[in-house]
């Protein structure tokens, strides 16, 4: 099909929906969700057991475009300069019955999957942007995990419990970041009394939490996230999505918060699926890049001497920085789901420095952190566990399958929208780096527009990390291709 045939936008979206199916997901919720969706309305509050905590001064960060809204959090201050730390994470179980035709979808994708073109939800939108997402100005169930940090930013205290909370302000990262930075206050911000204090003492909160968690080798990553920019319905640019000081409240809040509960769960005695990142198969070839950087590492994997060569680095060329950071983490190696029972020792988390970890932050977007959420709330009950063993087992892995599943459509439709913004370019020659190298191909990033392609020439000794100069020689904007070619001459 010519691309020129159809607008961008749908000719991406019909794309979207072949990647689902081809690989094995729903793109569709089938009519047994829907009729089980038609019934659903939203659940009672008034069980004593569920603390009232909607006059306290809670707000969402998110997207500025996000609709289904996980978690919010709020901050107080205590004396001897401790800081605490509420995350509200939304009761999508209160409405997701374990079982039912929507659960058994959600299990099935285990992901909403976010292409260029639309959104495949895991869950119905009534539910992940209406009846189970933190809206602000309703009052909603959730689970709390509260937490008390010293001034150090170490973890004195924790709990989690039920609780019916109310999101005050729904902001946006990149406007919340640059007000911390000295710029105006988003509206949300100044209408509501207390919250410019609060999200101040929210920043102070995840600032010394961040620098604890470094002092313990967490690693200092930074990468490029590119999304299609549309005008009207063709794409006309990739926009490149930055981290910054409101992305880092949110993030750091989430860590701490999937800490608390992998140890509240073991403390109660009950399973968990703990998210793992295990040391370093690559190790060697980190070791390798850090050299060409004259940045010496130890032979064997030592976060913290990796996190003193990055933020050695960030410090010389942050212009270069997430390109590094790129290839450290595709050496570093995927995550993965295991099922932990109490006693057992699963790997801990190499990149956050963290040996406790269970996704839980986002129940209405990633099914492992649907099913910790029955499990926390059985055992917050004391009921008896949710699931066998073998059962979080064979969820774990495919979880771990499917979510590789979810993040191959995604690099496919990403690049189908770069292919179409690129097919005036062929035969031009740009910087990249090389983010893969293994038996199943060779693979390249562009330096000036952030687009991965295959190297289907002069690749041959090629690692990751390397920098190189490729030609771009062929494209398939159906099929998300983009070739390149090389002298195999790297640059440093």
């Amino acid at each position: 099909m010519n691309a020129n045939a159809k607008q961008h936008r749908a000719l991406l979206q019909d794309i979207a929906h072949r990647a689902m199916r081809e690989r094995g997901l729903l793109p569709d919720f089938s009519a047994e969700v829907l009729a089980e969706l038609g019934k659903i309305q939203s659940p009672a509050t008034a069980d004593e057991s569920v603390r009232d905590l909607t006059n306290l001064l809670w707000a969402s960060i998110d997207n500025a475009d996000s609709r289904d809204l996980d978690q919010i959090t709020v901050a107080e201050a205590l004396p001897g300069n401790k800081i605490k730390l509420l995350v509200a994470i939304a009761d999508v179980d209160a409405l997701v019955k374990k079982g039912s035709a929507i659960d058994e979808h959600a299990r099935h994708n285990t992901t909403s999957v976010y292409t260029a073109a639309m959104i495949f939800p895991m869950l119905p939108e009534k539910l992940s942007t209406d009846l189970t997402s933190l809206n602000v100005n309703e009052d909603r169930l959730s689970i709390v995990v509260e937490m008390v940090l010293s001034a150090n930013g170490s973890l004195q205290a924790s709990e989690i419990y039920r609780a019916r909370v109310r999101n005050h302000a729904q902001l946006a990262y990149n406007s919340v970041a640059a007000w911390l930075d000295g710029g105006s206050a988003p509206e949300a911000i100044t209408t509501v009394k207390g919250l410019a204090e609060n999200l101040r003492l929210q920043d102070t909160a995840t600032q010394r939490m961040r620098n604890f968690r470094r002092v313990h080798g967490a690693l200092s990553l930074e990468t490029i996230e590119a999304k299609p920019i549309f005008d009207g319905d063709q794409v006309r640019d990739l926009e490149v999505e930055h981290k910054n000081r409101a992305t880092d409240i949110i993030e750091d809040c989430m860590i701490a918060a999937n800490g608390v509960t992998a140890r509240y769960l073991t403390s109660k005695k009950f399973p968990s699926i703990r998210r793992v990142v295990r040391t370093p198969k690559r190790w060697e070839r980190i070791v390798e890049l850090a050299a060409e950087h004259k940045f010496e590492l130890p032979a064997e994997p030592d976060s913290k001497a990796l996190d003193e060569f990055l933020v050695k680095e960030k410090a010389e060329d942050a212009l270069r920085f997430p390109d590094l950071s790129l290839a450290v983490i595709k050496l570093l190696g995927a995550g993965e789901y295991l099922a932990e029972l109490p006693g057992d020792t699963a790997p801990g988390h190499f990149g956050l420095a963290v040996k406790d970890y269970a996704h839980s932050t986002a129940p209405n977007r990633r099914y492992p952190d649907l099913i910790t959420q029955r499990l926390l709330k059985a055992a917050i009950a004391g009921s008896a566990w949710p699931y066998r063993k073998d059962e979080l087992d064979d969820l774990a892995k495919h979880c771990t399958t499917e979510e590789d599943t979810a993040n191959k459509v995604e690099r496919q439709v990403g690049k189908s929208a770069a292919a179409l913004l690129l097919e005036s370019r062929i035969g031009e020659w740009f910087d990249a780096i090389v983010t893969g190298a293994s038996d199943k191909g060779t693979w390249a990033r562009l330096l000036e527009i952030p687009v991965e392609g295959k190297v289907v020439r002069g690749f041959e000794g090629l690692d990751v990390g390397d920098q190189v100069r490729v030609q771009l020689t062929a494209l398939n904007v159906e099929r998300g291709f983009i070739d390149f070619k090389t002298t195999g001459e790297t640059r440093q």
